[in-house]
């Protein structure tokens, strides 16, 4: 008992220190990802309330619910009209820039740690996705006025590339458990097996659940709850079918939110509540998870790794993904510039861990100094 009253405290506790935060954020600059992050290490085992947390398996499961509700509220906030405008410029991104940044950062990667090239390339498809809470984060703040194309390239490009990095991550993690057994054929298969069943259970469960909500005769503060169940139904389902959850639910956001749907105002302002409650949860979880004097180990190598991803491998993949969309230069470095890393790499992370992988602390740690920087600078 004496447990659960300690575990109610220091969660509402830190709940409400990150809240608090966010005035931080408005008042002097500072990225509230990086305030959530700084409250669970100060937390954490080496800080100040020297709370000892290492579970990896929970934490990958409070980091996939928590990415789900996120992707849920991206997908209900986002306009069709503006889907369409970003949507092609985004897909490239999310598939082949997504595929060049890993590759450019997993090669300085293996050199960087004298690491096989596919220990490398691990570490490159950890990091390779922009995050979609990081950069939903940072649109929505005040001030932010960006050309339509622009803003909706960003937003669609960080809800639609997280599917790429699992595939990438989860296909050498593959490989490494199983190097005389895993081919090329079958990382294609799981390729279209992902993004193909992904795509058909999205929408599908859109319109299933837009319809259900239209249907329904229930209290007005239930339809919000409603969605919530149907969007978590829907990434269950997806990823027991093999296909990418994460991917069906965005879809299945972008589809309610873009019909008539019984009490959707209310749908959307309880579904942004619930994604900042997702964000603080599991950016504090992280910190908790990271252990200071470990990462001072691995920071100057990791600092180098960051600066390259954030100077070279970053922009040049958005040249190249962008080449056949005529975005002028400038517009071309903003979107480089708006590359953040978040959560999603440090999720990936755990997945070595999980897997039993070989220098897995490594990736944790190398990871998590790359997200710090990028959320940083």
């Amino acid at each position: 008992m004496d447990f659960i009253n300690t575990l109610f405290l220091l969660g509402g506790l830190l709940i409400a220190l990150s809240i608090l935060g966010s005035r931080l954020s408005s008042k002097f600059g500072l990225p509230l990802l990086i305030i959530f992050l700084a409250l669970g290490m100060l937390a954490g085992e080496e800080g100040i309330l020297g709370i000892q947390f290492d579970d990896y398996s929970m934490a990958f499961l409070i980091g996939h619910l928590a990415l789900a509700m996120i992707l849920l509220d991206g997908g209900l906030r986002t306009r069709l009209k503006t889907f369409r405008v970003g949507f092609k410029p985004a897909l490239s991104l999310a598939t082949l820039g997504v595929l060049l940044t890993s590759g450019s950062v997993g090669f300085l990667a293996m050199w960087v740690f004298d690491l096989s090239v596919f220990e490398g390339l691990l570490i490159g498809a950890i990091v390779g996705s922009t995050d979609a809470a990081a950069v939903f984060s940072m649109l929505s703040g005040r001030g932010i006025n960006l050309n339509e194309r622009v803003g909706a390239t960003l937003e669609i490009e960080s809800g639609t590339n997280d599917p790429m990095a699992v595939f990438l991550t989860l296909a050498v993690i593959g490989y490494l458990s199983a190097p005389n057994d895993y081919t090329l054929v079958d990382s294609l298969i799981f390729l279209v097996q992902q993004m193909g069943i992904g795509s058909l259970m999205g929408l599908a469960g859109g319109v299933s659940l837009a319809s259900a909500l239209n249907r329904l005769d229930l209290n007005d503060s239930l339809y919000p709850l409603m969605a919530l169940a149907g969007g978590l139904l829907i990434f269950g389902l997806t990823d027991r079918l093999g296909g990418s959850g994460f991917l069906a639910v965005y879809l299945a956001g972008l589809w309610v939110g873009n019909h008539r749907v019984h009490a959707l105002p209310n749908i959307r302002r309880f579904h942004d509540g619930v994604a900042w409650l997702a964000q603080i949860g599991m950016f504090v979880l992280l910190g908790l998870l990271a252990t200071p004097t470990e990462l001072a180990t691995v920071a100057v190598p990791g600092l180098l790794i960051a600066l390259v991803l954030m100077l070279v491998a970053r922009p040049v993949a958005v040249t190249l993904g962008l080449l056949p969309f005529r975005f002028p230069w400038r517009e071309k470095v903003f979107v480089s510039w708006v590359g953040l890393r978040g959560s999603v790499p440090i999720v990936l992370a755990t997945f070595p861990l999980i897997a039993g992988i070989d220098n897995a602390e490594l990736f944790f740690n190398i990871a998590f100094i790359i997200v710090l920087v990028s959320l940083v600078v």
